[in-house]
């Protein structure tokens, strides 16, 4: 098979094993989306045989399993309308193919620069934002206890920046440096968990909140290690953050 035929080939079993789980009307769904999140992991490393190595580009490979993750764990909080879950099989199957082409060029990119590597990092931060967002809402929605609620934030949050201040780079190695820059993200962004837990706001709006709060930190991160850190952009994403926080205050029902 062809690089181009694996990648369709994942995309479709994966989307054939997401409908096979949530349509199986099993007892256990969690165990289920962990076993699905296992096959992309394997999948990819099939699909991407041949651009991965023993080195930090196997960093490309976390993403894709969190998205199945997110993607799983949210579908059971939507509507049981076709109207309302159809379009998430549609969104899954394509952001598979996405991200096995976005992987494709990070794996190039650390061995050669090529000319799709930036296209490349914006479909991988806008996948970033959107698999957050997804697991973040499934987190909030449970209503677990808060060390446990930060808990799983902070880890979250992790393997979502590393991998994403590495691609900043794309280098085989990782610089120590970088995993430092990740735990202090994602402590900033398990504090702004934890200050939202006692705000008064919607599940929804928290976990946009929190998304933003990514697409912030990320973004600025990224851009330091890119070395386009200017006050342009930094003004950019702190304006960004200030408006979402001020809709956020609007948004709440102090009434409780």
């Amino acid at each position: 098979m062809t690089k181009r035929e694996r990648f369709v080939a994942t995309s479709v079993l994966l989307a054939l094993g997401f409908v096979f789980v949530v349509y199986s009307n099993l007892d256990q769904v969690v165990i289920p989306i962990i076993l699905l999140t296992l096959a992309t992991l394997f999948l990819f490393v099939w699909s991407q045989k041949d651009g991965l190595g023993r080195n930090a580009t196997l960093l490309t490979l976390i993403l894709p399993m969190l998205f199945t993750l997110g993607v799983g764990l949210f579908w059971f909080l939507l509507p049981s309308t076709i109207w309302a879950r159809l379009p998430i099989i549609v969104l899954y199957s394509f952001g598979m193919y996405a991200l096995a082409l976005t992987v494709n060029i990070y794996t190039v990119s650390a061995i050669r620069t090529i000319a799709l590597t930036r296209a490349a990092k914006s479909v991988g931060f806008v996948i970033t934002l959107f698999t957050s967002f997804l697991l973040f809402d499934a987190i909030i929605s449970v209503k677990i206890d808060i060390v446990l609620m930060l808990i799983l934030v902070f880890l979250v949050s992790m393997l979502l920046y590393v991998p994403g201040l590495w691609v900043s780079k794309l280098d085989p190695s990782l610089d120590k440096k970088m995993i430092t820059h990740s735990l202090a993200l994602s402590m900033s962004t398990t504090s702004i968990a934890l200050f939202l837990y006692f705000w008064p706001v919607s599940v929804v709006i928290g976990s946009i909140f929190l998304t933003v709060s990514v697409y912030v930190l990320l973004g600025l991160a990224q851009a330091y290690w890119e070395g386009r850190l200017f006050s342009s952009v930094v003004r950019e994403y702190l304006v960004v953050g200030v408006i979402v926080f001020i809709a956020m205050i609007f948004a709440t029902n102090w009434r409780g």
